[in-house]
Parts: C-alpha cells; sequence; structure tokens
C-alpha cells in the first residue's frame, strides 16, 4: 500500500520564524529562503511601512496591484501568509488573472467594485461566473488557482487589501500569459483555440509585447 501526503497551503514552519535571508549573489535557490541567524534578528525584521502608499493607476488597465511577499518582506519566510493592494481609478480594472499557490481574502477600504470568479467544470455545467457588487467594508473569498478579476464601477478612487494564505501566492495574468508569453505561443495554436484569424491574433499580442 502506498501513501502520499499532499500539502493544501504552504507547509508547517519548523521554528517560530526564519526571517528571509535576501542575497542575489547567493549561489543556491531553494523553495523559499535561507534564514538569517536568529542571533542577528531584530524587531524591525518583523515591520513593514508603505502599505499605505496609493498605487500609479495611469496605465491601461486604471489599476495598480502591489504585492507584500516574502520577498518584500522576509518576515514572512516560512509563516505561510502575504497580503496584497489593489488601487484603483474610476473604471479601473484589475485584469483576469489567478494565484496559483494560494486563496485570496479581501475587504473593500473605499469605492464600489463589481468582483467575480470563474469555477472550474462543475458536475453537468460549464465554467460558472461566481459575481457580486462590493461596497466599502464587504468581504469577498476568491478560492485557490481559479481565474478572477475586480472592476472599479464608482465614480471615485477605489482601494482593496487582501489575505493570501501563501508566504508567495504568485499572479499569473491570462492575457498577459497567452498573448505576451516569451517566445510567443504559436499562432495556430491561438487561432484554434480562439477560433480567429492570425490578423486578429497579432493584432491582440501587439498590446502585450
Amino acid at each position: 500500500m502506498t501513501f502520499y501526503m499532499v500539502y493544501a497551503a504552504d507547509p508547517p514552519p519548523l521554528q517560530d520564524f526564519c526571517v528571509g535571508l535576501n542575497d542575489p549573489n547567493f549561489p543556491v535557490t531553494i523553495n523559499g529562503l535561507f534564514c538569517k541567524n536568529p542571533k542577528d534578528v531584530t524587531s524591525t525584521d518583523f515591520l513593514f511601512q508603505g502599505f499605505n502608499t496609493i498605487g500609479n493607476t495611469n496605465n491601461r488597465f486604471g489599476s495598480a496591484p502591489s504585492m507584500v511577499n516574502a520577498t518584500r518582506f522576509p518576515a514572512l519566510n516560512t509563516l505561510g501568509i502575504s497580503m496584497g493592494r489593489v488601487d484603483y481609478a474610476p473604471g479601473g480594472l484589475n485584469p483576469p488573472h489567478f494565484h496559483p499557490r494560494a486563496a485570496e481574502m479581501f475587504t473593500v477600504l473605499e469605492g464600489t467594485l463589481f468582483v467575480g470568479f470563474i469555477s472550474s467544470n462543475l458536475p453537468n455545467e460549464t465554467n460558472r461566473l461566481f459575481s457580486t457588487v462590493l461596497n466599502k467594508g464587504d468581504i469577498f473569498v476568491i478560492p485557490q488557482s481559479l481565474i478572477h478579476f475586480q472592476l472599479n464601477i464608482g465614480g471615485t478612487h477605489a482601494v482593496h487589501n487582501s489575505a493570501f494564505g501563501s508566504q508567495n501566492p504568485g499572479r499569473i495574468g491570462v492575457a498577459d500569459s497567452i498573448f505576451g508569453s516569451n517566445p510567443d505561443i504559436p499562432d495556430d495554436v491561438l487561432t484554434t483555440t480562439f477560433q480567429v484569424n492570425e490578423r486578429v491574433i497579432q493584432a491582440i499580442r501587439s498590446q502585450f509585447g
């Protein structure tokens, strides 16, 4: 008989803390960060400042995602948590994306957002969209690895904070991955997938170069 162990989130830590050591010259990469010597750890290692900074939404989507993960905040290393912030201009969109290593729970701090995620194939169904409108103080949960989006439908700036069950949840933009990969996905793969001709694919790809 064979037994398998599966983690649905980051594995539990083996010590009280492991403040990550960010050294670009370190010759080895592991799943996580090397630990700073506990004798060298101070209270400031557990402090992150600047999360209240408004992101620059002057871009094609009118949104500014900002992630505070173990890379930016090494104290999160081995703790299995991280946070994010997204600012929105009026009409701003956090385009369809997913986090491969974590579920997401977010709360609206300002503004009104239309949010939704798409399920995987449910029995006897296609991919279902679960969506709603959120106002200040509302909380919404996105299951791990499911495609989701947020759209500012109010007339003012909007912002939400997110909590993730991973020190490095990752973020994969759907359109960016498909049309902005390096090297390009072959045109015949995309024309068959989307049932359009090469000119349409090339026109879309030109927006993600």
